[in-house]
């Protein structure tokens, strides 16, 4: 499996299990993220993201985007796309 650096979580939306990511690289609907850090790892696949509450298919490097997690993450952790 190779990893490619796409962003860094900067903030976590708990109640509603939302990640916003910093993005450093294109991102689309579909693509398998691993979200690493001190105490998270998991990979999870993109359903759905959102720029300004609007549902977008793709995102690209500077855009701040929100997509539902499964699991908890932090700010600071990073974020790649995993290339298969």
């Amino acid at each position: 499996m190779e990893k490619k650096e796409v962003g860094e979580v900067i903030h976590f939306f708990g109640k509603i299990m939302v990640a916003a990511i910093k993005l450093s690289d294109t991102v689309k609907t579909g693509d398998k993220l691993l979200v690493e850090g001190a105490t998270t790892g998991f990979e999870q696949v993109i359903e759905s993201m959102q720029i300004d509450n609007n549902d977008v298919p793709e995102a690209k490097a500077g855009d701040d985007i929100g997509i539902k997690v499964k699991e908890r993450v932090r700010e600071g952790d990073r974020v790649y796309k995993v290339i298969e």
